[in-house]
């Protein structure tokens, strides 16, 4: 796909035939292995996956360098602020979940440049719904005090009754916006 084609609201993105395509891994083994994953950062970092503090250690920062004392008074972003970036671990989480999901996409051979998208919305649109789409997340990762991977993984392995309020929250919400967004990916 060319970056004319990405730019333009008018061209659609032509979608390769999925019905062909062999899973790399049996999604049920996956799930197994990320379980593994899940115990091995109880017994090895004393806590659970979830990706909120990388970001806001990140977050913190880059506001530290532009007013650091704001930024150490800030609430939300004084615990951040204590230890530089380069010590919290869920930022290495993150670099290795984009690094993971760039090898499967090459070993797939599935890496391309597109915006995948319905026969029924433009590209601009399109990226609105997923920025959109991304804050929200952010604000409630900030309000629900955990991402997904956090509350979901995390908490409800833990039999947390918040965590699975939230997902089936989530679910709930999914399945009610699926109803009104499905004919534009028709």
């Amino acid at each position: 796909m060319s970056a004319a084609s990405i730019a333009s609201p008018d061209k659609r993105v032509e979608h390769a035939p999925v019905a062909g395509r062999r899973a790399l891994m049996n999604p049920y083994l996956a799930g197994f292995a990320l379980g593994l994953v899940l115990l091995a950062t109880f017994l090895i970092m004393g806590r659970g996956l979830g990706a909120t503090a990388g970001y806001g250690s990140l977050l913190a920062a880059a506001f530290g360098a532009i007013a650091p004392d704001w930024t150490a008074a800030n609430p939300a972003l004084r615990g951040y602020f204590a230890d530089p970036p380069a010590t919290n671990w869920t930022l290495y989480l993150l670099i290795g979940a984009f690094v993971g999901a760039l090898a499967s996409s090459l070993l797939a051979k599935r890496a391309q440049w597109r915006i995948e998208r319905g026969p029924n919305v433009s590209i601009r649109l399109r990226l609105l719904f997923a920025f959109s789409g991304g804050l929200l997340a952010a604000i409630g990762a900030k309000l629900a005090k955990g991402c997904t991977s956090g509350q979901a993984l995390t908490g409800g392995s833990q039999l947390n009754a918040g965590s699975w309020v939230f997902m089936l929250s989530v679910f709930a919400g999914g399945y009610l916006l699926a109803y009104f967004v499905r004919r534009l990916w028709r």
